[in-house]
This record gives structure tokens, C-alpha cells and sequence, in this order.
């Protein structure tokens, strides 16, 4: 009998060690690999393609997945630069989101001091590293199941226009992620982070405002002015600061307000941001803005239309997926900062009045928390309702920088983003592989998920059923 319970431990002891052997693998793999995925990185930071015009970087990963093996599915959703890359079969299905997409006007070169690269987009949120460790994950995971025979699909999606765009909200809509087990995701910051995250529901619009032209000088008596109404609307909104909920955000900004001063402007739009950590205050405080574009439009005597252009729920936490994933990024670890690595680190530090940059928090991890104050808003709020999604963040940036900043755009320009993407990309994968191998996880992730989502839970996107809004950048 002793001899039978020997046999077995050292049997269970060989399966437990094959296993962690194949996930030191896994890492030693990437690691091999960080200089090609970092030229990846490096070609989609230089192409820095804002919201529906991330062409090259969309067929860049497309192209890199598909060499990898995976089944390519472009233009999913309505949206051309938007697509999914599979390997695999049977289940469970696993999910990897990753974004490409750049911001407007933080064109900025990988240099510690504030200098435009010349171009009209920068990677200010690090969406390059996001969607290149991504991809990078889901190649790391189908290698895996390859070489342990296992069954299940890694199924990437190609999410454009996450920056007020939505564009996950319409893959979401169009119930491409209907079939999904869990959905993993990452994103780029300043420290090494897995805790529960949170994110503020939000509904966007333009509002375009149609009055008639004159010489403002000559016959203003004859003109109606658009720009009116864009600020009598600002005005009202501004005093409807004070009567909503204190947490409630709003922000805007005048896109068209005339040309020239002697002409009394016959267009002018704003563009308007309503955010809240509750999705149905956001849809009040929205409905509400409505009413004071219209009466801005009925006291100045002009027209008034406007257009939705993005609309996301808030973030629905898992903390069955959190501790795990945050039990693999400590397992990673975090970066470390070689001689020019320190030098720059230093020098960026300062733009925002640090003495020197903190190496701790760039080489640990975060406590883990279970709660956490939204700041901004994403369309991973929405995947997040449709399937048990879980997220975390590494050390893309020198700590301290803020996200949309050109320190962001220049950190993640150099060997200290890339750094940190690669230890996403491990986390991915290792947060992957444990949820193949262990299907109680993601049995306890999807009854959470639906304990959170409630009985009477109904999914409506706050975009409404218009198309995507291919060219709300233009």
C-alpha cells in the first residue's frame, strides 16, 4: 500500500513539475522573443493612427498573427480596421483584447523633454505596448495548447478606437463576444498593478448649431449666429455643474466655432463628454445637456442638431479573475532600469517635479485591493457586462507620469515601455494558462459575473443602434 501511495505522489509530483516546466517555457519564450515584438511596438508608435484610421497598425498585427497560425477575421463589426485571430478548438474560450490606437495632438519624440515628433497623433496612452503584448499573449498561449495537446481557443480581438470612439461597444452590440468564457485585458501606466479596477460610464456627442451668415459689422441684424448657440448651450451646462450628482464629470470642447471674426459664423459644433459611475446618471446628465442645447438653439434663433459618437458602461468587477491575475503579475515581476534606462527615467521625473524617478514602483507590485476609484472611462466597461473580464497594469511609464501626456508618448517611445509590455504579455499568458488548466476559476468567475449582473439585468449600449462613427477623428 505504501509502495501504491509512493508511486502515486511521485506521479502527481512529475505532472505538477512538467506543468511548471511548461510555463517557464512559456516565459523563457517571450523573453527570447522581446526585440521582434519590441520593433512591433516601435512601428505602431511611429505610426500613430488615431480612431478608425489605424490601417498599417491593424494589418501589422493581423499579418503577425497570421503567421503565427491563427484564423484572421477583419473588418468584424462594421469596422474595417477591427478583427479577431483564433487558434484552437472545443473550450473554453479565452479572450485577449488589445487596442492600437493613438490621441490627437501629442505628436511627441522619445526624448526626455517636451519636442513634437511633427505629426499630428502620439501613443500618449500606450496603445501600441497594449496591443502588441496582446498579440504577443495569444501567440505565447496557442503555443502552449499546441505543445500540450489541449483543447480550448485563444482568441484575440483587434479593438480600434477605444479613445472615445467605442469601438468595443459595437463588437459587443454585434454579440461577437457572445461565446466567450473570460476576457483578459491590460493596459500601460506608471506602476505594476492587478488590483480590482473601476471606470466611469460615459456618453459622448457632438452638438452642431446652424445660424445664417453676415457682416458682423455691416448688417449683424441680418445674422444668427451658430457660435451663439455653442456658448449659450456652454453656459447652461456649466450651471448645471451645480445640480448634479458631485462625482459626475463633464468636459467639452469647440471643434468649429467660425472662421473669422467679421463673419457672423453660420455653423459652429461642441463636443461634449458626460461621465458618472453609474450609467443611468450619465444617460440623465446627457438627456439634460440635450434640453440646454435645444433651448441654447431656440434663444439665439438658430438650429440645432447633434450626433452620438461613443457611449460605454462602467466597469463590472471580478475578483475570483483579479487575485489570480494579480498572483501571476507577482509571479512576473516587474522592470528594472539599466544605466540610460535610470538617466531618462530621472529627466522625465522632473518635468513633473520629482527629484529623481522611484525605481520601487517601477521594480514591484501594487497591494492588491479589492476596490478602486474610477478615473476615466473605457469601452472595456462594456465587455466587461457581456462576459467575466479582468484587467491589470505594468510600468509602461516612469512613475508618476499621467496617461495622455507627452511623457507618456515618450516613455513608451524607448526600451522602458517596451520593458513593461513584455511583462504584460507574460501576465497575459500565464492568466491564460491557468485558466485552461483550472475550469473551477472560470466557474466561479461566471457565477460572480452573473451574482454582479443581477436577475433583471438588460444589456442596452448607450450608443443606441447608429453605425460606427468611422470618422468622428475628422
Amino acid at each position: 500500500m505504501k509502495k501504491i501511495i509512493l508511486v502515486l505522489c511521485l506521479a502527481v509530483s512529475s505532472l505538477v513539475l512538467n506543468a511548471q516546466k511548461s510555463t517557464n517555457e512559456v516565459l523563457k519564450n517571450l523573453e527570447s522573443k522581446t526585440e521582434a515584438y519590441s520593433l512591433i511596438a516601435q512601428q505602431i508608435w511611429g505610426f500613430a493612427e488615431m480612431g478608425y484610421q489605424e490601417k498599417q497598425s491593424s494589418a501589422l498585427l493581423q499579418s503577425t498573427l497570421a503567421e503565427a497560425g491563427f484564423t484572421i477575421t477583419a473588418g468584424v463589426a462594421g469596422i474595417p480596421t477591427a478583427f479577431t485571430a483564433e487558434y484552437g478548438s472545443g473550450g473554453p474560450v479565452i479572450a485577449i483584447l488589445g487596442e492600437y490606437d493613438a490621441l490627437p495632438g501629442l505628436s511627441q519624440k522619445a526624448v526626455p523633454v517636451k519636442e513634437s515628433a511633427g505629426e499630428k497623433a502620439g501613443h500618449a496612452c500606450g496603445h501600441h505596448l497594449f496591443g502588441t503584448a496582446s498579440t504577443a499573449a495569444a501567440i505565447a498561449v496557442k503555443e502552449w495548447l499546441e505543445a500540450n495537446n489541449k483543447k480550448g481557443r485563444i482568441r484575440f480581438y483587434g479593438t480600434p478606437a477605444e479613445e472615445g470612439g467605442s469601438g468595443k461597444v459595437y463588437m459587443v452590440r454585434e454579440g461577437l463576444f457572445n461565446d466567450v468564457d473570460i476576457a483578459l485585458h491590460w493596459h500601460p501606466g506608471d506602476k505594476n498593478t492587478a488590483s480590482a479596477g473601476a471606470a466611469l460610464a460615459n456618453k459622448s456627442a457632438k452638438f452642431r448649431f446652424y445660424g445664417i451668415s453676415a457682416h458682423a459689422a455691416a448688417s449683424p441684424e441680418k445674422g444668427r449666429s451658430a457660435l451663439d448657440g455653442v456658448e449659450s448651450m456652454n453656459y447652461m451646462v456649466n450651471m448645471m455643474r451645480e445640480h448634479v450628482l458631485e462625482d459626475s464629470r463633464i468636459h467639452y470642447v469647440i471643434t468649429n466655432g467660425g472662421k473669422a471674426p467679421n463673419v457672423v459664423p453660420d455653423f459652429a459644433e461642441v463636443y461634449y463628454y458626460a461621465r458618472h459611475n453609474r450609467r443611468d446618471v450619465v444617460m440623465d446628465i446627457f438627456d439634460r445637456m440635450v434640453q440646454a442645447a435645444a433651448g441654447a438653439a431656440l434663444g439665439t434663433g438658430t438650429t440645432m442638431d447633434y450626433e452620438i459618437i461613443g457611449g460605454t458602461h462602467e466597469l463590472l468587477p471580478n475578483l475570483n479573475l483579479q487575485k489570480m491575475v494579480h498572483e501571476k503579475l507577482s509571479e512576473v515581476g516587474g522592470i528594472t532600469y539599466n544605466k540610460e534606462e535610470l538617466a531618462f527615467a530621472n529627466e522625465i521625473a522632473k518635468s513633473f517635479g520629482q527629484e529623481k524617478a522611484d525605481l520601487l514602483i517601477a521594480s514591484g507590485i501594487a497591494p492588491y485591493k479589492t476596490e478602486a476609484k474610477a478615473g476615466g472611462s473605457t469601452d472595456v466597461g462594456d465587455v466587461s457586462f457581456a462576459v467575466p473580464t479582468v484587467g491589470f497594469g505594468t510600468a509602461t511609464w516612469v512613475p508618476g507620469t499621467a496617461a495622455h501626456s507627452w511623457q507618456a508618448v515618450a516613455a513608451g517611445g524607448t526600451s522602458i515601455g517596451k520593458k513593461g509590455m513584455m511583462v504584460a504579455a507574460k501576465t497575459l499568458s500565464l492568466s491564460a494558462i491557468e485558466l485552461f488548466s483550472n475550469p473551477k476559476i472560470i466557474k466561479a468567475a461566471k457565477e460572480e459575473h452573473q451574482k454582479r449582473l443581477g436577475t433583471q439585468f438588460k444589456y442596452i449600449p448607450l450608443i443606441g443602434n447608429r453605425a460606427p462613427a468611422l470618422d468622428y477623428r475628422n
